[in-house]
């Protein structure tokens, strides 16, 4: 996806979060990140906000923390979280092309990674956002969808602090049914290693695969739907497997 896709898909998914947020309540509990209540939700993802812009607005080249989260709630809450997502997208908007600034894993440029980022943080917080309301989740566009599960595969479990091990080498694939998209995750003691496969490969014995709609996908592997909404061939163990060690923490 082009970066200004991900920018147009960042400022839709946040207005639809905050829309949300607001139908619930800062009160209502967030089922899909159990503990949490809206105010969790929003103030979290209005810290992520507004440390991004930051680091795109201001060229940090290096690790630098953010300013922590606010602490306010209801109907100003919600307005803080509004004007940090406008504030965000502008700023990635309005960045040059060649902008440098620190990243946590590799992207064609910092202008892509952060705006890459930001669209798919910001698209699974407002799924969290519409669980609390409650009612049908606003659909994902295949592509974006695709895009995230490569990102998530690719790009966050391919770093040290992956959880998802094993003792003995095992290979997980997970296939778009709706996408001509195939990934095949080998399995160590290694953090994984991902790769975007077709032909032959995409056709060879592995030991377990996931395969589902790209959406379907995208939600289930980021652990916003059971696994029941996939089709697990194979070793089920290696999808349970997932399911417990892939979260992807804050800190």
């Amino acid at each position: 996806m082009k970066i200004t896709e991900h920018i147009q898909s960042l400022a839709a998914e946040g207005r639809l979060l905050a829309d949300a947020a607001q139908e619930a309540g800062t009160g209502a509990p967030v089922p899909t990140c159990p503990g949490w209540q809206v105010r969790d939700l929003l103030r979290h993802t209005a810290m992520v906000h507004t440390w991004a812009a930051a680091l795109v607005t201001e060229g940090h080249t290096s690790y630098v923390p953010g300013d922590g989260e606010p602490d306010l709630d209801g109907a100003e809450l919600i307005g803080r979280f509004r004007e940090g997502h406008r504030l965000l997208v502008e700023a990635l908007d309005s960045a040059p092309e060649d902008v440098e600034c620190w990243t946590f894993f590799a992207a064609p440029s910092s202008l892509a990674f952060w705006s890459r980022r930001q669209a798919h943080e910001t698209t699974i917080h407002r799924v969290d956002a519409e669980s609390a309301r409650g009612g049908p989740l606003s659909p994902v566009a295949s592509a974006h969808a695709l895009d995230g599960v490569d990102e998530l595969l690719r790009g966050f479990h391919a770093r040290p602090k992956s959880r998802v091990r094993t003792e003995v080498p095992r290979t997980l694939r997970v296939r778009a049914t709706d996408a001509a998209a195939v990934w095949n995750v080998q399995l160590s003691t290694e953090p994984p290693a991902a790769a975007r496969v077709d032909g032959p490969a995409a056709r060879s014995r592995v030991d377990c695969e996931l395969s589902a709609t790209a959406e379907q996908l995208y939600l289930a592997l980021w652990n916003r739907l059971p696994l029941t909404d996939l089709t697990v061939t194979g070793d089920a163990d290696l999808a349970r497997l997932w399911r417990e060690n892939s979260a992807v923490t804050w800190s």
